[in-house]
């Protein structure tokens, strides 16, 4: 990939390495798994960020699974599940809560729910502790919000993957269509100039 944000994406050789991924063996090699196109990148966007808020563990292995499944991008996939991240946890989920609250109708947590949500949140296990006390540890934080946040992520994931899917597409045609009309100028100009060093006059 010869493109200038490559470098921001994990390579082959530690995605093949991750232990998250290690099971899908020979499926990791598909050449279109790492060709850069336009389809591949918007739904390996799509898929990252859909999981990305989606869901708060295992979003690698669940983008990643779905990536190799539909052909897309698995770098790309795999790298912008990090739109999630000690960052932009907070604001994501609180207004995901706000927002299936309202879809709703329901009422607000009291101050007391809500200080033990956050401080749940905060107290989030390390990866090194495995994925059974990450799971664990979210079953504890979505039972105190309930419903709200699910379905508040529910439609925040749904839409931005979406959205994300169609802004990258366009974005990639109309960068496309500059390049050829650069390059189309340069010959244009180029043609120009040498016809006007071979004129007699």
């Amino acid at each position: 990939m010869n493109h200038r944000f490559a470098r921001w994406l994990p390579t082959r050789e530690s995605l093949h390495n991750n232990r998250w991924l290690r099971w899908m063996g020979p499926a990791l090699h598909h050449p279109r798994l790492w060709h850069m196109s336009r389809k591949g990148l918007a739904l390996g966007l799509a898929l990252g960020i859909f999981f990305g808020l989606l869901i708060p563990v295992a979003q690698i292995p669940a983008s990643a699974t779905l990536a190799v499944l539909l052909r897309a991008n698995l770098p790309v996939a795999v790298a912008s599940t990090l739109v999630t991240n000690p960052v932009t946890f907070g604001p994501v989920y609180y207004g995901a809560y706000r927002l299936g609250r309202w879809v709703l109708h329901e009422p607000q947590l009291s101050e007391t729910a809500a200080a033990q949500a956050l401080e749940t949140s905060q107290a989030e296990p390390s990866q090194a502790q495995g994925l059974r006390a990450q799971l664990a540890h979210w079953w504890t934080y979505l039972s105190t919000v309930g419903k709200p946040l699910v379905v508040g992520l529910a439609i925040v994931a749904s839409v931005c993957g979406v959205l994300v899917y169609f802004l990258a597409s366009l974005l990639w045609v109309l960068k496309t269509r500059w390049t050829r009309r650069r390059r189309l100028a340069q010959r244009s100009g180029a043609t120009q100039v040498t016809g006007a060093k071979g004129d007699p006059t």
